[in-house]
């Protein structure tokens, strides 16, 4: 299957990353080594926020290496952080990345026809 579209849901537990087309679509789930907890103590500094799993983010990063336009999907804080990281650590990536978006817990179906979507407006939108 062509890398041309790829859409990655994720947040600090699994990423989802699907290889769209218009008939088919190609699955991977990617987890961090170690689930991240959350320990809150009372006077600590930091709040008890976990820090980012660099191996995490340049796993979903070397699974996207060949995709020609990423959008980045997720609940939370991880969606930024992947970008982040792509601008930091894999530019080649970051560059291929045409939009990131909030999105709860949809099913893996649920995003591919999203990311249809979304990417069929964006060709159109740009001529492509």
């Amino acid at each position: 299957m062509s890398n041309r579209h790829a859409v990655v849901w994720v947040d600090h537990a699994q990423a989802h990353v699907l290889f769209i087309d218009a008939e088919n679509i190609e699955k991977s789930i990617l987890e961090p080594a170690q689930h991240p907890r959350l320990h809150h103590k009372r006077g600590s500094v930091g709040g008890g926020k976990a820090a980012e799993d660099q191996h995490y983010y340049h796993g979903i990063a070397q699974a996207l290496r060949d995709t020609q336009e990423i959008l980045i999907a997720g609940p939370g804080q991880a969606k930024l952080e992947l970008f982040k990281h792509l601008q930091h650590h894999d530019p080649e990536v970051a560059k291929h990345v045409v939009g990131m978006e909030t999105a709860d817990h949809p099913s893996d179906g649920q995003l591919a026809d999203h990311a249809r979507h979304y990417f069929k407006a964006k060709d159109r939108m740009t001529g492509v």
